[in-house]
């Protein structure tokens, strides 16, 4: 699971910074999360494939999230994309971009879906038999969702030096990857766990973007591997963001600690600050395992 962080920023685009935009690849898919000003430029500069995304998901539609939408589906179109490119975001999205596509004469000539989301319960939006994402409600001054995705369980892995061990043929591999026993001649059966070993761990991420600290955000993400926490302010500011509802990073911090996850990653920081480190060195009074986004960093988890 690769996380590659192109914005992470709070409102405005600066020469050095960029608003919120982000990759993640995850079991063989590769997914974009909210799409802030610059986002193309940031994709072509860390040369990641415009055509590998499929996925889009838009937490919510405060310009700092997704301006940046409708240049990236236009350069979809210049580019000859064909296959389906599918928008996950809440109501409202479907009207600003496909608006803007029709003043401009410049409809895609490729399938676009929009998902639009309005339920303030947690839903699936998608699933294959690699990944699942379903929202996460957030309260922020706007409708507001966060995306949890998590890994499908995979194959077992198949044991070679049993299969080989017991005279076991060849043909029957894939009965044994699906996980079946095996019957030998003897009419002995061979359990699927003495042929097979387990396969990697489901690795699970949860993105929450802009919210008011809620103590009840940690169940919706409980034991997750890496969550992704807003951290717009530092405690010292912990009143405007309450007036703005956004997070510190000590109440990002607080979250994770009792949500049980691996790993927070602190962003969506105030240009205020003189040094990001100043978020880490907060969150860390909370949580041990705190890694601090900045734009153009990957993380591999």
């Amino acid at each position: 699971m690769r996380l590659t962080v192109l914005g992470c920023y709070a409102a405005t685009p600066r020469t050095l910074t960029n608003p919120t935009s982000q990759v993640l690849q995850i079991n063989n898919h590769m997914v974009l999360i909210d799409c802030g000003e610059g986002t193309q430029v940031e994709l072509r500069r860390h040369k990641i494939k415009f055509s590998r995304i499929n996925h889009i998901f838009i937490s919510h539609l405060h310009g700092d999230h997704f301006f940046g939408l409708p240049g990236f589906i236009s350069t979809m179109r210049l580019l000859g994309r064909e296959k389906e490119l599918h928008v996950y975001g809440p109501k409202g999205i479907k009207e600003a971009i496909t608006l803007l596509l029709k003043l401009g004469d410049s409809w895609t000539n490729y399938p676009l879906l929009f998902h639009e989301l309005s339920s303030k319960e947690s839903e699936l939006v998608f699933e294959d038999t690699k990944i699942s994402v379903t929202t996460i409600p957030l309260d922020h001054r706007i409708y507001t969702n966060g995306f949890l995705f998590r890994e499908k369980v995979g194959k077992r892995k198949l044991n070679i030096a049993a299969t080989e061990e017991y005279g076991i043929d060849k043909a029957y591999y894939q009965n044994i990857k699906n996980g079946k026993d095996i019957t030998l001649d003897n009419v002995e059966v061979i359990k699927n766990s003495e042929l097979t070993f387990d396969p990697p761990k489901p690795k699970s991420y949860a993105f929450c973007s802009d919210t008011i600290y809620d103590e009840s955000l940690a169940s919706k993400i409980k034991d997750v591997d890496v969550l992704y926490h807003e951290s717009t302010f530092l405690e010292s500011e912990a009143e405007l963001a309450t007036k703005t509802k956004h997070a510190t990073a000590m109440q990002a911090a607080k979250v994770a600690k009792a949500a049980n996850v691996k790993t927070l990653v602190l962003g969506h920081y105030s240009t205020r600050y003189k040094s990001i480190e100043l978020f880490k060195e907060e969150a860390s009074t909370i949580f041990e395992n705190v890694l601090l986004a900045d734009d153009g960093k990957s993380f591999d988890f």
